[in-house]
C-alpha cells in the first residue's frame, strides 16, 4: 500500500486506519444514506451531500494535520467506517469519534479503532484529554465510551448548524487513559 501524503497509517490486529482516499467515498455514501447508521452523526443524506461531507476529512487532514481515519478491514480490504481525532471550529473539545456501517456493528471494530486513535491522539498530537460528543439516545456509543474509560461529564453544545442537537460530553484525561490502557 502506497503511503498517504495526508497522514499516517495505523494498524491493529484486524484493522487499517488511514487518511481517506477517493475510493472510500462509496463507503461514506453508504453510511450516510443509511437512516439508522447516520442518525447520530447529522442525519442521513443524499449522495451529493455525502460527497461534500466526505471532503471534510481530507480537508481537515490537509489543514489541521489530523482528522478521522478511514477504517478498513485488513482481511477483505472493505471500508468499515471512520474513527479518530476531530476538532472543527467551535467544537467542545479534542474529540475522538467514530461512525461505522451498520454491517460492521457489534463486531468490536469501533472499540479497536478508537483505542488506536486515542493512543495516536495522545502520543502524536499531544492532546491532554479526549472527549466523545454523544447524543443521549445513542446508547451504543455511550457503552463504548464507558468501556474506553470515559465518563459522562454532562450536557454539551455543538457549534452551528448542530447547536440544537442534544449531546452529552464523555471524556477522560491522558493520565486517566494511560492508567487504564493496559487493561483495555
Amino acid at each position: 500500500m502506497a503511503a498517504n501524503p495526508l497522514g499516517p497509517t495505523l494498524e491493529t490486529e484486524r484493522l487499517i486506519l488511514r487518511p481517506p482516499v477517493l475510493e472510500d467515498f462509496e463507503g461514506v455514501a453508504e453510511l450516510l444514506a443509511d437512516e439508522e447508521a447516520a442518525r447520530h452523526i447529522g442525519g442521513h443524506m443524499p449522495r451529493e451531500a455525502a460527497w461534500r461531507r466526505f471532503l471534510q476529512m481530507p480537508g481537515a487532514w490537509a489543514m489541521q494535520g489530523f482528522a478521522m481515519f478511514s477504517v478498513v478491514d485488513k482481511a477483505s480490504g472493505r471500508w468499515l467506517g471512520r474513527a479518530g481525532p476531530w476538532q472543527p471550529e467551535g467544537w467542545p473539545g479534542t474529540e475522538v469519534g467514530w461512525s461505522f456501517l451498520r454491517s460492521a456493528w457489534g463486531k468490536g471494530y469501533a472499540r479497536e479503532a478508537a483505542i488506536a486513535a486515542i493512543d495516536w491522539s495522545f502520543d502524536h498530537l499531544g492532546w491532554t484529554e479526549v472527549i466523545h460528543s454523544i447524543a443521549p439516545a445513542n446508547t451504543a456509543s455511550q457503552a463504548l465510551a464507558a468501556r474506553l474509560g470515559s465518563v459522562n461529564r454532562g450536557p454539551g453544545r455543538l457549534p452551528p448548524p448542530h447547536q440544537d442537537s442534544p449531546v452529552d460530553i464523555w471524556g477522560q484525561s491522558r493520565e486517566e487513559w494511560r492508567a487504564r490502557r493496559a487493561s483495555l
